[in-house]
């Protein structure tokens, strides 16, 4: 009888000890995984042979450790810049795209001149820390350019009234100052612009390029609106806003702003 108790003691002595080693090291894996850095970095949606041209459809993104993915590990705001390019190599489902697996220099190495898509131009504005979202504005980002400039009034062209318009809409950002658009560096994070630049460098069709110029030629003041990497959205119907626009839609704005942004009901 005493021999079976000391046994039974034993093997629940066992157990006990199996189920306290495996809740210890759940909880050594969970302190290790939880302290490494996690990014989000785009990858396969589904498997993809070389020579694929990238479609939207074949990107995702996903949640790895920073340490698993190389330097050159493309980023989710910076996927656009794939869109269209010639994959060199067969990536799997969920396997992380870096750059050296598409048809596409490596940004930031090669100069400014290489990181112009074919057919484009880059375009440099002056800016000051209120036109660039105080300084916050950086490579890769997608900005909307508004102008504000003086023109004769419809109703008297004898008298100069100011006018401000949405210029250009969803432009990429190639450089802020010295500073041009790069991946997650050597050092495994992403790079960010400097907090004082007085330019900021834009990619543009040829045509935009001109009007860009012509806008700051005639003394007009330039803004830049900061958009979320994810929004692709083109207004069509964007009015130019002067004085009298401005007095008589004012009630109009304030009321969509409460209702569709802020989802007030009307009082």
């Amino acid at each position: 009888m005493k021999q079976k108790i000391i046994l039974l003691i034993a093997i629940v002595a066992g157990i006990a000890a199996f189920w306290l080693t495996g809740k210890y090291l759940r909880y050594e894996r969970e302190r290790i995984l939880g302290s490494a850095k996690r990014v989000f970095v785009v990858v396969a949606d589904h498997d993809l042979p070389a020579g694929t041209v990238l479609k939207n459809v074949d990107l995702a993104k996903a949640l790895v450790f920073q340490s698993n993915v190389g330097g050159r590990a493309i980023l989710p705001e910076s996927a656009r810049e794939i869109i269209g390019k010639k994959l060199l190599y067969n990536i799997g489902r969920g396997d992380p795209i870096q750059w050296s697996d598409v048809d596409v220099p490596y940004k930031g190495e090669a100069g400014l001149a290489e990181m112009i898509n074919p057919t484009m131009r880059a375009i440099s504005i002056s800016v000051d820390a209120v036109a660039s979202v105080s300084a916050m504005i950086k490579p890769n980002d997608h900005v909307d350019i508004l102008g504000t400039f003086s023109f004769p009034s419809p109703a008297n062209p004898a008298v100069v009234e100011a006018v401000t318009l949405t210029v250009l809409q969803d432009v990429t950002v190639l450089a802020t100052g010295q500073t041009m658009a790069d991946k997650i560096g050597r050092t495994g994070r992403a790079e960010r612009a400097p907090r004082g630049y007085n330019a900021v460098t834009f990619e543009v069709t040829p045509h935009e390029a001109e009007l860009l110029v012509f806008a700051q030629s005639v003394k007009g003041k330039l803004s830049l609106a900061l958009r979320n990497p994810a929004d692709v959205t083109y207004i069509t119907d964007i009015p130019a806003i002067n004085f009298e626009h401005l007095q008589k839609q004012l009630p109009t704005l304030n009321q969509i702003r409460q209702r569709d942004i802020r989802h007030k009901k009307d009082i």
